[in-house]
């Protein structure tokens, strides 16, 4: 089953996920820079949010590049992951409006959590369920740095019920991690496009 539509799809959904966010951002009514003061957790959300919606867009692409082979399961894998992104705008507006108090902050990590355990669902059905996707397979390894993010969501929901603003911190901790270039899909396609033009030689 080609992988065109699923691409398509899930970018479109993306695009919306992102769109809906920033329609969050209620302008101020005064032209004073002041007033951009009380909109601060809001901003924080969204630029964190946005940034959580980028690195899964990023790496929902490099994984379909290294992907030669989808079948239904993969399909209903990802919308599943995308059930749990387009939970993103809601939690970041509950915690932007209610300033990083312990409900939205637990929600928040929790709607992180599930995103991450998704994408990891997905990432197994793709490998193991598709001789063909041997490149995905042999780039992603063990995937150490997606099980380490799920433990640390889980620490940030836990430490979120004595103090929100630490278990949010431990949300952005992971947000940097993945924002460090993380190339070993690249370098996997790469290499084996240059085998195979040297074997076309």
């Amino acid at each position: 089953m080609g992988k065109n539509r699923l691409e398509a799809f899930s970018d479109g959904v993306i695009a919306i996920i992102i769109t809906i966010m920033v329609l969050e951002l209620k302008v101020p009514h005064s032209a004073d820079f002041h007033a951009l003061l009380p909109l601060w957790p809001v901003l924080m959300s969204y630029v964190l949010s946005f940034i959580y919606v980028g690195i899964y867009w990023n790496n929902h692409h490099h994984m379909m590049h290294a992907v030669d082979e989808i079948g239904g399961s993969v399909l209903w894998a990802n919308l599943h992951l995308l059930f749990w992104l387009s939970l993103i705008p809601f939690v970041t507006a509950w915690t932007g409006e209610n300033h990083f108090e312990t409900g939205p902050t637990v929600a928040y990590g929790v709607v992180l959590f599930m995103c991450a355990v998704a994408y990891s669902l997905l990432l197994k059905r793709l490998i193991d369920h598709h001789d063909k996707n041997a490149t995905l397979a042999e780039a992603v390894g063990d995937d150490r740095k997606g099980k380490i993010s799920i433990v640390l969501y889980l620490v940030g929901i836990a430490v979120s019920w004595f103090a929100a603003w630490l278990g949010f911190l431990v949300y952005v901790c992971v947000a940097i991690m993945w924002l460090i270039p993380d190339r070993r899909i690249e370098k996997k396609v790469a290499q084996e496009s240059r085998q195979e033009k040297m074997a076309g030689k």
